[in-house]
């Protein structure tokens, strides 16, 4: 599962990061994020009605596990004490990361029983990852995967095949 950094701002405007690996896709243009009401970044959510979805990388994998290990509701300066640093999006009320290759704006829909419903408002991504045609480099973000079973961090990035395209090998004419 991806690497999800939740970021959003606490009631005094200082910045608060949680780490959350279960979380996917809804559509294009929807996340489901499922984070249980006790997490400070959820109340902040609640409050502000944003927040944005980073993606974490291997050369943060300490600070972003560090995020995913502290509350905020027990250390209000976690971000802060995590060394990395944020600029205020344009799009929303809820921090960007700079240390991360790619950010998404959301707009919180609402929260259901299996998760939080996020709309992405406008997606930010470094110009060095980015294709000729807008598509992201995965290959050379670092991005990172967390597997839930054996609770480790795995770096994505080889490209085993072209979706929609593999499948015609196996497709009778």
């Amino acid at each position: 599962m991806p690497v999800l950094m939740i970021g959003t701002y606490n009631e005094d405007g200082s910045v608060d990061v949680m780490n959350a690996a279960w979380g996917m896709a809804q559509s294009m243009k929807h996340l489901k994020l499922c984070l249980t009401e006790s997490h400070k970044t959820v109340k902040n959510m609640k409050r502000t009605g944003y927040c944005t979805v980073s993606l974490a990388t291997k050369d943060y994998v300490a600070e972003s596990d560090y995020l995913g290990m502290v509350s905020g509701n027990n250390v209000s300066d976690k971000f802060e004490k995590s060394g990395l640093h944020s600029i205020k999006s344009e799009k929303v009320e809820a921090p960007i990361i700079e240390e991360y290759p790619i950010c998404m704006e959301c707009k919180v829909l609402g929260f259901e029983d299996d998760g939080t419903l996020v709309e992405i408002v406008n997606v930010l991504a470094e110009d060095k990852y980015l294709n000729e045609d807008g598509t992201l480099k995965l290959d050379e973000m670092g991005i990172i995967a967390y597997d839930p079973y054996g609770h480790g961090y795995y770096e994505v990035g080889n490209k085993v095949g072209q979706a929609f395209s593999e499948g015609k090998k196996l497709m009778s004419n």
